[in-house]
């Protein structure tokens, strides 16, 4: 499993990709979200950054090293941070850190993060080499 890193002064790694409202469709009886709802807003996250580098379709094939550190609450701002990790030849590592804000002083807050590994595809499905960045 991967190190987490607990910062005493905790600010996110990477540049934002995706920020989402959660719901009370996305949540249990106790008003916390889903983890798999956090997981599917993180595999987007990664998606969105993938496909911007392989410019076209991908796929995630892989995630690494997560675990959830705190409860999100209906209502919470739940903000993704992808950062590339790795870019192979028909692949990407995307680390994922999930924030929120605290919901009376509004300091941030590090949910979980977790490592996706994403493939280039091209139309019928195969994979394809990424360009050159």
């Amino acid at each position: 499993m991967n190190d987490i890193d607990f910062d005493i002064d905790p600010t996110p790694i990477g540049e934002l990709a995706l920020q989402v409202v959660a719901l009370p469709a996305d949540t249990n009886g106790f008003g916390d979200i889903y983890g798999g709802w956090l997981v599917s807003q993180m595999d987007v996250a990664a998606s969105i950054t993938a496909m911007q580098i392989a410019e076209g379709r991908v796929a995630t094939i892989a995630i690494n090293g997560m675990a959830l550190l705190t409860p999100v609450h209906v209502g919470a701002v739940v903000s993704c941070y992808s950062d590339v990790v790795e870019i192979g030849r028909t692949s990407i590592a995307i680390n994922v850190e999930v924030w929120i804000k605290h919901k009376v002083n509004f300091s941030p807050i590090k949910v979980t993060e977790g490592e996706f590994v994403v493939v280039s595809l091209d139309s019928s499905g195969r994979a394809k080499s990424i360009p050159a960045h």
